[in-house]
């Protein structure tokens, strides 16, 4: 897909930052900007597509009722706003839907569901189905309980997430920062980035901090790690405003249209690569690096030289060269435990001395993706 075929996209995914939402105080909701965003979904739904937002916002909506002016800093009190201002922030979607008569409804997701592959799957029926009946999933991450998820990027990775979840055909970032600039917007002189062809060619003297406002957590950094995400498994970003979304979605010039990739991966390995979390590494010689790489053959206990944390059977590990440098991830076939009496031996030679059913690979081809 390029910038043109926009319009043309069936199954969208939009994230809004919390600044989008509130405006530059961020004290409250604003209810023109909800609109706005609901507007641009129903118009996206009219021409046949399917459309999930993923919401920022809970939070800075839970400030002014708590009498707070700024985002806390402390987990509890985050977790606090989060509790009063996600029913404030569902409730305003609610209304503003039903001047379409769209129905929509409210996902909560923690790192969880999209990291364990039993969750993953359940998630992925779910946002499927409603899909299906017509609805428009509003996911946000379960802020009001979680830990991590608050410092989950601004909900800018869980968005690109989402997007290979449910198999999107376009990722769109709504930010109070319109573009990727060659330099910080701020500083004179900088240039709006129209299209990134690579996202690994960018220079990372473009990225900066947090938006403008003070109440999200995200920043160019998150937007781009989503780029990198997307983009990878065949799904273009774009990369806007709320006031120039209008423009974007009809294909002008404005903002930053990262391209995809051509080849896409399917599912299980984009859940692999990017949602599943590692609970340990395997390390291994120069020959195994080589031929992992460029050969694309299991990992055999022959090629490994060492290994790193404690897991179990079927848990997601890490694989890198001896200099540490990670070059995939896979599922592995065998305890941590296990393991060192392995190292640098043929399977052949197990199989003689601990049983047959050390004759296998410590991670199949088929469960492991390069990074």
């Amino acid at each position: 897909m390029k910038r043109d075929q926009i319009a043309s996209a069936k199954r969208i995914v939009i994230k809004i930052g919390s600044s989008s939402l509130t405006g530059s105080a961020g004290s409250s909701l604003d209810p023109s900007a909800v609109d706005q965003l609901v507007d641009l979904v129903i118009s996206a739904r009219s021409r046949g597509a399917e459309v999930v937002v993923v919401s920022s916002g809970a939070i800075a909506a839970g400030l002014a009722p708590l009498g707070l002016k700024t985002r806390p800093k402390d987990l509890a009190t985050q977790q606090a706003a989060a509790s009063v201002g996600q029913g404030i922030l569902m409730h305003r979607y609610t209304e503003s839907f039903a001047r379409g008569s769209v129905t929509a409804s409210q996902v909560l997701l923690t790192t969880q569901d999209v990291v364990r592959r039993s969750h993953y799957q359940n998630a992925q029926r779910t946002l499927q189905k409603l899909l299906s009946l017509g609805v428009v999933p509003i996911i946000n991450e379960n802020d009001s309980v979680g830990t991590q998820e608050i410092r989950f990027g601004d909900n800018d990775r869980l968005a690109a997430l989402v997007a290979l979840l449910i198999g999107a055909d376009l990722l769109v970032l709504i930010s109070d920062i319109d573009a990727l600039y060659d330099a910080p917007p701020t500083r004179a002189g900088a240039k709006r980035i129209s299209d990134v062809i690579r996202v690994a060619d960018l220079d990372e003297s473009t990225l900066g901090g947090a938006g403008s406002s003070g109440v999200g957590s995200g920043g160019m950094v998150t937007k781009v790690e989503a780029a990198r995400i997307t983009t990878g498994a065949g799904i273009p970003m774009l990369l806007t405003s709320l006031s120039q979304s209008n423009s974007a979605f009809s294909g002008h010039d404005v903002g930053t249209f990262f391209n995809a990739h051509e080849s896409k991966n399917n599912s299980r390995m984009l859940w692999l690569a990017h949602a599943s979390t590692p609970h340990g590494r395997l390390i291994l010689d120069d020959g195994a690096v080589t031929a992992i790489v460029e050969r694309g053959v299991s990992l055999l206990p022959a090629g490994v030289t060492g290994v790193q944390g404690e897991f179990s059977a079927g848990d997601a590990v890490e694989i890198a060269s001896v200099s540490g440098i990670v070059i995939a991830r896979g599922l592995v076939a065998f305890d941590s435990a296990e393991i060192p009496q392995m190292l640098g031996r043929s399977t052949k030679e197990l199989a003689k001395e601990l049983g047959p059913e050390y004759e296998r690979e410590l991670v199949h081809r088929d469960d492991l993706v390069l990074l």
